[in-house]
């Protein structure tokens, strides 16, 4: 398998136009990278909650090193963080290490606690996607960083917040057991797209497990997926409510 790394620039941000009365801002904080699209700038506000929201998750890590490092989920109690108690339930839905639902979940906490200072907010965390809009959208779909997004995803006016996260045995660095070039899941949780996205990409070993990977989604429906991109080896399949538009 060859994994093809998107560089460190993210150049495939390149690709997301603001609106005209929106801005686009980076926030980094040690490892977290965000590209924020927001109808103002709040790069020092967003700045300070990232910090925050770090520690929290650093701190619990610290004296339980198990939420590392476990790809299997980790109970939590009622006392720990919002945060992590969030992610261990997305990873205990998914059957995944709860670090496995860490972007989302931090894209969705900044995108929340940022939407009543700007009803439209986008978060992008490294493929993770959180969206409060009160217009229609498009995500784009990247499953060939050499070929660019070619295909994009739509989300109706009505369909806010929303959160579309990816996961990929091929682009990025983060750990996938499995060997399909994209899993895109849409759902209202950060944390549970992003747990999903990582559950369903391990599945696929071959184009021959779309169809059990499919009906994986369909058994997470009830949970909150909402709909599922899947390709592998040049073969597609999707489910649920996505719209897929070609991108010019």
């Amino acid at each position: 398998m060859t994994r093809r790394h998107l560089s460190q620039d993210r150049t495939y941000r390149e690709m997301v136009r603001p609106g005209t009365d929106e801005v686009r801002f980076q926030v980094a904080v040690e490892q977290t990278d965000l590209l924020v699209v927001a109808e103002t700038d709040l790069s020092v506000e967003i700045s300070s909650f990232v910090t925050r929201v770090r520690g929290d998750i650093k701190n619990w890590i610290l004296f339980h090193p198990q939420f590392l490092e476990s790809l299997v989920p980790v109970p939590v109690p009622d006392s720990a963080p919002e945060i992590v108690r969030c992610m261990a339930r997305a990873a205990e839905i998914c059957g995944v290490g709860p670090m496995a639902a860490v972007a989302g979940a931090v894209s969705q906490a900044v995108a929340d606690e940022f939407v009543s200072r700007s009803p439209n907010i986008l978060i992008e965390n490294g493929g993770d996607t959180y969206l409060h809009s009160t217009h229609e959208r498009v995500v784009a779909l990247l499953p060939e960083p050499e070929s660019g997004a070619m295909m994009g995803l739509r989300i109706e006016k009505d369909g806010f917040p929303a959160s579309i996260c990816a996961s990929s045995a091929t682009i990025g660095h983060s750990l996938s057991l499995g060997h399909g070039d994209l899993v895109a899941v849409r759902a209202r949780s950060g944390a549970f797209a992003d747990a999903a996205a990582t559950h369903l990409c391990n599945m696929l070993g071959s184009a021959a497990d779309l169809g059990p990977v499919l009906e994986r989604t369909r058994q997470l429906a009830d949970k909150g997926l909402q709909g599922i991109f899947a390709q592998c080896n040049g073969k597609l399949a999707a489910w649920g409510e996505l719209e897929l538009v070609a991108l010019g």
